[in-house]
């Protein structure tokens, strides 16, 4: 029985580029595998021919030469030293698509035997003037470092790690079972591709040791509450001298005594006497480079009247510019009235008008309308 054209098994044109090939190939490989089509001999049989076909033809030389002289280049001791593709060796067919599929790593790659540090979180609460000035903050942080006895290599001062019997330094065995090749961690080294015979005696063979470490950390002018800060290298050591995790400082800012934030601007809440907000007057509010700003009040000033201080606000990350300040007056009833206070607004009360308090004049003067449209 001849042969099939492997670009029509593989359903690509023969101008068909690398990328394009190996997508077909993974596709016919996954419509053929055994495990979609069992006890189906038709299936193996196109899974072998699909893995012969990519085989020859995702080599730049093997593509060469059949594209030449087609399936003779192989047969009679031709191209690849006699190998003919009749002896197509299966096992290692199902090795290359299982390393395609999953990431397998058998293909000869050796494990460094060092894996990397974790990561570190460390939570820091500032103040808002301090958000607002800006500072560097020295933090002490619980953490793993490469052990100094042994330069984080985890072997004895004298010694090293030596290359794993088992696996070969690969850290992954290999093991055929029927048409399937497995691949797991190699139960010697777990994974490693190293063995320590005589352990560091301070680290215990891990390359590391614990210890409490202080850093510097710069909190720029205008930071928001929610921040991460990430310091590459400064998290946990790796395991036998592998590279350093990061740490990541996430803010918070405390709540302020009498300022409330929204992105660069900030709120202030401000109780003026009845006076004050009757007459007219000014008042005095502090802001967050230490100094006051000074607030007119018009008169007849009434609750919730926001004043706008421009450039008051928090400074704009990576900008010399600034946000503003919102002051909210609220006009606070005098309580505890002296009997001559007292007569004092009741006089007030007797001479004052609906052009005083034209709000309450209005509300009422419709809420009277509305009761005399119900009744009518």
């Amino acid at each position: 029985m001849s042969k099939r054209d492997y670009y029509e098994v593989l359903g690509v044109a023969r101008e068909v580029d690398a990328k394009a090939l190996k997508s077909a190939y993974r596709k016919m490989a996954m419509k053929y595998h055994p495990d979609r089509n069992p006890d189906d001999a038709e299936a193996e049989t196109r899974f072998k021919e699909v893995n012969e076909a990519y085989d020859t033809l995702k080599d730049a030389q093997k593509r060469a030469a059949y594209d030449r002289y087609g399936h003779a280049a192989f047969e009679n001791g031709g191209f690849g030293g006699g190998q003919g593709h009749g002896g197509h060796d299966f096992a290692s067919a199902m090795s290359d698509i299982f390393d395609e599929f999953f990431g397998g790593g058998g293909g000869g790659r050796r494990s460094s035997g060092r894996e990397r540090g974790a990561d570190l979180r460390y939570n820091l609460e500032i103040s808002l003037e301090e958000a607002y000035l800006g500072k560097s903050v020295e933090i002490e942080v619980p953490t793993t470092i490469s052990c100094e006895k042994c330069d984080g290599s985890g072997a004895k001062p004298g010694t090293s790690p030596s290359t794993c019997p088992t696996c070969g330094g690969v850290g992954r065995v290999r093991a055929a079972q029927g048409f399937f090749t497995m691949e797991r961690t190699c139960p010697t080294c777990q994974g490693r591709g190293e063995i320590i015979s005589d352990p560091c005696d301070c680290c215990g063979g891990t390359g590391r040791t614990t210890k409490d470490r202080s850093l510097s950390v710069n909190i720029p002018a205008g930071i928001e509450d929610g921040t991460r800060i990430r310091l590459t290298g400064e998290g946990e050591a790796g395991l036998r001298g592998g590279p350093s995790g990061d740490l990541y400082i996430f803010l918070s800012i405390r709540p302020h005594e009498f300022f409330q934030r929204d992105g660069s601007d900030i709120y202030c809440r401000v109780p003026i006497s009845m006076t004050t907000a009757t007459l007219g007057g000014r008042f005095e509010v502090p802001d967050l480079e230490g100094s006051t700003a000074r607030v007119t009040v018009p008169e007849g000033t009434q609750t919730g009247k926001q004043f706008r201080l421009r450039g008051k606000g928090m400074p704009v990350m990576r900008s010399s510019q600034h946000g503003d300040m919102y002051i909210q007056v609220v006009v606070e009833t005098p309580t505890n009235l002296t009997k001559r206070q007292r007569e004092l607004l009741a006089e007030f009360e007797e001479e004052s008008s609906g052009e005083n308090h034209p709000e309450s004049s209005g509300f009422f003067a419709r809420a009277k309308e509305f009761l005399d449209n119900l009744k009518a």
